[in-house]
This record gives C-alpha cells, structure tokens and sequence, in this order.
C-alpha cells in the first residue's frame, strides 16, 4: 500500500506540475531575439537561462498551494491523521511566512483565503489518493464518477483560486498586475475544462 500511495503522490504531483508549466509556458511569451543575441551565443545563452528561470520560478508559484495540499493529504492517508493534524503545520508554515515576507506583500488577508483552498484541495487529493488507477484519467474517474461532478470541483476551486487573487489585489493595490492575473485566469480554467471533457468524453 505505502509504494502505491507513492506512486500516485508521483502521479497527481506530476500532473499538476504539467498544469503550471503549461499555463507559464502560456503566460511568459519568448521575446523576440535581438541582433546581440543571434550573433553571440553566451547572450542567447544567458537570456534563455534567464527566461527559463522566470518559468521555473513561475511554476513555483503556481503549486505552493497545491504542493502543500498534496503533502498534506498523502500524509493523512497514510497515517490516517486527521485534517486538523496536517492543517496546523501548514498554518504555522504560512503564519511565519506573514511576518517574514518584506514590504507586506504576502498579508494574512492572502494566507486565509489560501488556507481555505488548501482544505479544499486535501480533500480532493485524498480523493484521488485513495481511488483506484495508474494514471490521473483514471484516479480522477475513480475520484469523481461523472462528469458533473468533477466540475463542481473545478467550480470550487477556480471560485477559491479567486478569492485568493482577490486578497493579492487588495494587498498590492496600484502594484498588482492585473494584466497577468487574468491571463493566469483563463489559461488555467481553459486548461481545466479542456481536460475534464477528454477525461469523461474518453471513459
């Protein structure tokens, strides 16, 4: 059972990381080479370097709450540990983040809303732990039986994500890039949707 669990913590993990490096790869465009960068290759190099590293980054980004989640849901299952028991390092985690993170950028306004959909998401990742499959199609049929279902979920955790990029604006005020964040928005709700109806249209 534990190399099971494993392997389906690779699986879900693997997927969601997919996701992120999608919706960067989407978001952060290539700029255009310049003459510099076509005639001396360290400057394509150490441009490309740089632009990858914006992705990785990104990417980072994208799955804090979502690695935390994970971590936390695999944790449950395998130790039968309750949500509280693996929620309070997490708010412990985050709480020190709120006072150590310059400038106030990450405020506890962003943290709530980001511990509400960490909940949100143990619970759907101890769904996906605990179905049977070898691939996430089939975790996520075995999670979520029907098509309408796993929408709602989807509904659940893009109204969550939102509410997490509410807190953002009103934290950053004139500094937020709006511009950016409904970008993320779209590729990532597109993405989800695209998914769910080839999982469903396939089964």
């Amino acid at each position: 059972m534990p190399l099971d669990l494993k392997k389906k913590f690779g699986t879900i993990l693997s997927h969601e990381q997919s996701l992120a490096r999608s919706v960067a790869a989407t978001v952060i465009r290539p700029k255009p080479l310049s003459v510099w960068e076509v005639l001396i290759p360290i400057i394509f190099i150490l441009m490309f370097m740089k632009s990858r590293q914006e992705r990785d980054v990104f990417v980072q980004n994208l799955m804090f709450t979502k690695k935390l989640a994970l971590e936390a849901a695999f944790e449950m299952t395998r130790d039968e540990r309750s949500t509280e028991q693996v929620m309070a390092p997490i708010e412990e985690q985050t709480k020190e983040l709120v006072a150590t993170t310059p400038d106030g950028i990450y405020s506890d306004q962003i943290r709530r809303e980001q511990l509400k959909e960490i909940r949100l998401l143990i619970d759907h990742y101890c769904r996906l732990l605990k179905a049977e499959g070898a691939d996430i199609q089939t975790l996520i049929t075995g999670a979520y039986p029907t098509f309408t279902g796993y929408s709602r979920f989807l509904e659940q955790l893009g109204a969550a994500e939102a509410q997490v990029t509410a807190a953002a604006k009103q934290t950053l005020g004139a500094e937020t890039d709006t511009r950016t964040l409904a970008k993320i928005e779209t590729a990532v709700n597109g993405m989800r949707s695209r998914e769910a109806q080839e999982i469903y249209a396939s089964g």
